[in-house]
């Protein structure tokens, strides 16, 4: 028997307003900082704390010099202690009847890339069947984007080229391969596909190091001995873009990012032949063994549908 099911089953119930105490100081990692996001004195936060050790007879912190870390035990709890507080909330709103009229904020982080555009798009077509969600997006790096799933403060994530992590469940992955986005006019913009080394010529605009773009762009230079020197770069994909409609320049892109400004803007992405520009994948990941309330799952449902076929958000809604 698991040290929390022996206490389970040795004591009452864990209350509520002391799971969230326990969680946030974990998150924290400090009693004081704790106290002044919950405005909860830190000698309340402290008793909570040594009351659930209490119960548990097990530490659930390790005290170090720089904060308070998570033991095993506690690891353990709070893993457990957030799905049971999503749990409530959603029990909560199916009992008020929020679930069968539609009423439901869901919490999405996302890449950049699809946050633009095709996230809006998915939005607003869910809001046709659901008209009264309500919808909250963050826009974050991938690794902090399954951080606030792991956590409980995202429904739902949306990111690119993740591994998978302890506590994350990935319930939809499809590759998203990277494509050159040119102007209509650029000399290779009627070209079917081309390789990395055709863009030589060419001024390129790319990405900040670290987003998954440029690190496989920079992995695939150098497997093949290639040497670009951009022109602009940009941790915003919008500046990009528009740089490229004014020139020959050329920029890398997902196509979910583009796809729905390629004909507006003049622009066309067109596929590119290097192996390594494949391998790039687009993940869906939700928070393991949660039972998601009814709205975030069908929400989930229309995403995973749309990354697979997103043309159905430009067909009227029947």
């Amino acid at each position: 028997m698991s040290t929390l099911q022996a206490a389970s089953s040795a004591h009452p119930p864990m209350q509520t307003h002391a799971l969230r105490y326990f969680l946030e100081v974990a998150r924290t990692g400090s009693l004081s900082r704790a106290s002044e996001r919950l405005h909860v004195a830190v000698s309340a936060l402290s008793r909570q704390i040594a009351k659930l050790e209490e119960d548990l007879g097990t530490p659930l912190f390790e005290r170090r010099p720089r904060g308070m870390v998570l033991s095993e035990a506690g690891a353990l709890l709070a893993d457990h202690a957030r799905r049971m507080l999503l749990d409530a909330e959603r029990v909560t709103s199916e009992i008020r009847g929020l679930s069968e009229v539609g009423r439901a904020t869901i919490r999405v982080a996302s890449a950049e890339g699809v946050a633009r555009d095709f996230l809006p798009q998915v939005f607003a077509r869910f809001r046709e069947t659901y008209p009264g969600a309500h919808f909250l997006l963050d826009v974050v790096s991938p690794f902090v984007a399954t951080e606030r799933v792991r956590d409980g403060e995202a429904d739902i994530a949306v990111c690119f080229s993740v591994a998978p992590e302890k506590g994350v469940q990935v319930v939809h992955t499809q590759p998203a391969p990277i494509y050159a986005l040119m102007a209509k006019k650029h000399p290779l913009a009627k070209r079917r596909d081309i390789a990395l080394a055709d863009l030589l010529p060419f001024p390129m605009a790319l990405s900040n190091a670290g987003v998954t773009i440029r690190q496989m762009f920079d992995l695939c230079c150098i497997l093949e001995g290639l040497l670009f020197e951009p022109v602009f770069v940009s941790n915003y994909h919008a500046a990009l873009h528009s740089f490229v409609r004014s020139g020959n320049a050329v920029t890398l892109t997902g196509l979910l990012t583009v796809r729905s400004r390629l004909a507006p803007e003049g622009l066309v992405a067109i596929p590119i032949r290097n192996p390594a520009l494949h391998q790039r994948s687009l993940q869906v990941q939700t928070m393991a063994g949660r039972t998601l309330p009814a709205p975030v799952e069908a929400f989930l449902g229309l995403l995973i549908d749309a990354i697979r076929a997103p043309e159905i958000l430009d067909k009227p809604f029947a």
